[in-house]
């Protein structure tokens, strides 16, 4: 299956678009050499601290670099790897020079979730219950939070795609 548009055509708030959650759920989608870039943040107990500056600083990375995806394939994928960091992988267009480059190539599940924040460990273990159910062993755990917290408030709605493969 090609990925789906991460995002609908709406835009609401200048910010983030309406997520496209529909074709995301219950899923399966391949990567082939996907191209992110990766910076990491810091957690305290899985709470991110510097989400907004590393955010920043890595939107202006792939800007600089002409790299962006147009809005509707905007993605934005993390995984905690303890709880004091975690990894964010902003998809790009090329290979960004100067950038820790990382290319994702794989078969992942996907289930959409909706919440506040702190759902997140109950979302990790619906998520990895899910993908057993489609016989996959979840090697790797990514979550797209598909929206920024004012973007989330104006539109009703905390949608988090999670991947599992």
């Amino acid at each position: 299956m090609n990925l789906p548009n991460t995002y609908t055509d709406k835009n609401e708030t200048g910010c983030c678009g309406v997520p496209n959650v529909a074709d995301w759920d219950e899923k399966e989608v391949t990567f082939e050499n996907k191209q992110f870039i990766r910076m990491h943040t810091r957690s305290f107990l899985f709470m991110p601290i510097n989400m907004s500056k590393v955010m920043t600083a890595i939107q202006k990375q792939a800007d600089e670099a002409g790299a962006t995806m147009p809005p509707e394939q905007a993605m934005i994928l993390t995984r905690d790897l303890s709880p004091w960091k975690a990894e964010q992988l902003y998809a790009v267009s090329k290979t960004v020079e100067g950038a820790d480059n990382v290319t994702l190539s794989g078969s992942y599940v996907t289930k959409v979730f909706e919440g506040p924040y702190k759902n997140a460990k109950q979302w990790y273990d619906a998520l990895l219950a899910y993908a057993k159910t489609r016989g996959k062993t979840a090697e790797k755990v990514y979550f797209f939070y598909t929206t920024c917290p004012k973007c989330a408030k104006t539109y009703g709605k905390n949608y988090v795609i999670g991947l599992a493969g």
